[in-house]
Parts: C-alpha cells; sequence; structure tokens
C-alpha cells in the first residue's frame, strides 16, 4: 500500500519533469533558451520579475487563470472516482454561466445575498445539466461520453441564443454589466494585485477543493458512489441504489462544473458572453483531474500548475518563446500521465538496479 501512495506522487512528477524536458528541447530546438521559459513561468508564479522588481498583478492573473480549471478538474475527478466519463464539464460550465447571468440581472438582492444567490443558481444549473447524461446512463445504459459531448455543443447554442434573444445583447457580443451586488469583485483586492482581476470567486474555489474530498473520502455517502464505480453489480447485491448514485454523481459533477461558469461570469467578466467556440476550459479539466490522481489536493495542485502555464504565455511570448509552448508542455504531460504503466514499470527497474549490485558483492 505504502508503495502504492508513493507511485502515485512520483508518476505525475515523473510526467511533469517530462513534459517540461520536451518543451524545453522543442525550445533549444528553435534556437532559444529555455531560461526564458522558466523565468516567464518564475515571474507569472510569483510576480518577482527578473530584472528586478515585484508586480503583484501576475499573482492575481496566476489566480485567474487557475480557478475555473480547478473547478472543471474537480467536475471530472468527481466523475472519475464514481466510474463515470464526464466529458461534459464544458457545456456545464457553459449552463452555470448563463443562470448566473439571469439571476444577476433580473434578480434584486442585497450584495452579499445577491452572489450567493448567483453561485447558488449556477452551480444548480450545472448540475441539472449534468443530471441528464446521468439519467440516460442509469435508464437506458447510454454511455456518458456521447451523451455529454452532444450535450455541450447544445449548451454552447443555448448560450448564443439566450445571451443575443433573452438577455438582450445589443452588441450581439455581451450583455449588459451585471450591477455591483452580483459581483465577486471587490476594489480591495484590486488594489492589492494592482488592479489585475482576482477577485473572491477563489473561496467558493476553495470551498469547494474540500467538499469534494470530504463528500469522496469522509462519507458513507461517497463511499457508496465509489462503490457503484467500481462494481455496479457488487454495490446491487449489497442494497446500494445503483441508478440513484449515477445520476447524483453526476449531478454533483455537473454543479462543480457550474460553479465555474458562476466564478468566470461574475467574477473574472461582470458580463454574460456571446461564444463562438467553445474555450477549452472542460478539456483542461480533464487533463487537471488526470495529472491531479482524481484526488482533491492532487486537483488543486495540478490546476495551479496549468494556471501557471496559461498566466505565463503572454510573458514568454514577450520573450520570444512561442506561447504554444505551453500548450505543448500541458500535451505532453497528459501524455506521460496516460504512459503511467510504462513509468511504473522504469520507476520498478530503478528501485531493482541498486539491490541487484549489492547482491553481487559478496560473490566477489
Amino acid at each position: 500500500m505504502a508503495a502504492k501512495k508513493k507511485n502515485a506522487l512520483l508518476i505525475p512528477l515523473v510526467a511533469i519533469l517530462g513534459g517540461f524536458a520536451l518543451g524545453s528541447l522543442i525550445i533549444i530546438g528553435t534556437g532559444r533558451s529555455p531560461s526564458a521559459m522558466f523565468l516567464s513561468m518564475l515571474q507569472a508564479a510569483t510576480g518577482i520579475i527578473p530584472t528586478g522588481g515585484f508586480n503583484p498583478r501576475y499573482i492575481g492573473e496566476f489566480i485567474i487563470q487557475a480557478m475555473p480549471i480547478m473547478l472543471t478538474g474537480l467536475s471530472v475527478g468527481f466523475a472519475f472516482r464514481t466510474g463515470l466519463f464526464n466529458i461534459g464539464a464544458e457545456g456545464q460550465l457553459m449552463m452555470g454561466s448563463v443562470a448566473a447571468t439571469a439571476v444577476a440581472l433580473w434578480v434584486p438582492a442585497p450584495p452579499i445575498l445577491h452572489v450567493i444567490l448567483v453561485l447558488l443558481a449556477a452551480a444548480a444549473a450545472g448540475g441539472i445539466w449534468g443530471s441528464i447524461p446521468g439519467w440516460f446512463k442509469a435508464r437506458f445504459n447510454i454511455h456518458e461520453v456521447v451523451v455529454t459531448i452532444m450535450m455541450n455543443y447544445m449548451a454552447l447554442f443555448l448560450n448564443n441564443w439566450m445571451i443575443v434573444y433573452v438577455f438582450g445583447s445589443k452588441d450581439r457580443i455581451k450583455t449588459a454589466m451585471f450591477p455591483a451586488s452580483a459581483l465577486l469583485k471587490d476594489e480591495f483586492l484590486t488594489h492589492l494585485t494592482n488592479y489585475s482581476r482576482l477577485n473572491w470567486g477563489f473561496i467558493p474555489v476553495i470551498l469547494a477543493v474540500i467538499l469534494f474530498w470530504f463528500i469522496i473520502d469522509k462519507t458513507t455517502f461517497g463511499f457508496s458512489l465509489r462503490a457503484v464505480g467500481f462494481n455496479k453489480e457488487g454495490a446491487r447485491y449489497a442494497g446500494m441504489r445503483v441508478e440513484r448514485n449515477i445520476v447524483l454523481s453526476m449531478v454533483i459533477a455537473g454543479a462543480f462544473a457550474g460553479l465555474a461558469g458562476a466564478v468566470l461570469t461574475v467574477g473574472t467578466f461582470n458580463y454574460g458572453r456571446f461564444l463562438p467556440a467553445m474555450e477549452g476550459y472542460g478539456m483542461d479539466g480533464i487533463a487537471v483531474a488526470l495529472v491531479g490522481g482524481n484526488a482533491a489536493i492532487g486537483i488543486f495542485l495540478s490546476a495551479l500548475l496549468f494556471g501557471m502555464l496559461k498566466a505565463a504565455q503572454p510573458l514568454m511570448q514577450s520573450q520570444g518563446v512561442p506561447k504554444d509552448i505551453a500548450s505543448i508542455i500541458q500535451a505532453s504531460i497528459v501524455l506521460f500521465i496516460a504512459m503511467k504503466l510504462g513509468i511504473e514499470h522504469m520507476l520498478i527497474r530503478v528501485k531493482k538496479k541498486p539491490v541487484e549490485g549489492a547482491c553481487e558483492e559478496p560473490g566477489q
């Protein structure tokens, strides 16, 4: 068991190092130095400017980039832990955004209560959208991957229709600005981080990480969800309500992604948006969940890593390093994670070599 836990930590670490090594080799192949890439990442994560000085704006933007993919990572990871493949976090996020926009524009409420209503509505909308593929899976055994992919496109078109024809966007790009009572934005955080877009969205994000951990690892309800994912028929034989648990798993997963829609809408942008295409938060969430091992702390840390890579892209470009290198590193890390068995085999061989050498000494 101890070896298994150790490998669970080593494999993502090896994958991350492999991703950075591959990115460095590509940069060297273009005739540039990888040091510019690493300095850009350091600046994005810490705000320390290599030429001297400190700018907290970089830290604020780094956190902004990490928050939505942390939530979609929780969404995908929760479904994975319960034996389901939630490829629909992107659509659930968009439906959360639609619900957040509706409550922000149409529901008058005092400041703190208004924000809470926006967040709850977004989580509920994402949960409802997630329940649909869950119900099809439980009732008709239709694979959730197929349904969630189709529903991503449905969510995209529904979002855009709502923005233009329901919320009355005049420029067909965005809605009217939300009232201040509905926003996660705060002047204190803005001035603290030198006018970055940092907002109080990090509080519901952290609470979501804790909730994920508590439900999955500390409750009998979470155990029953995992049991259904591990062995559906065995769980049914043990008296668990399999169909109900499948739907509830997708509801909770969808709620995490819906919350990401609210954090983006009333935190980062402060208005509803017309989307010409999917933005990739759901796909990033899959990568974050895989690298994080579908565990709460792992998803938290991997989302920070991917958020740092995203925040470093414009800095890389300013240093003459193609910003696409960050995307290559992300893809490489996921690729190495997919090579889990090969990495495990390599680690076993590395551990055995010293032992074999020690056994040969007495014979000499």
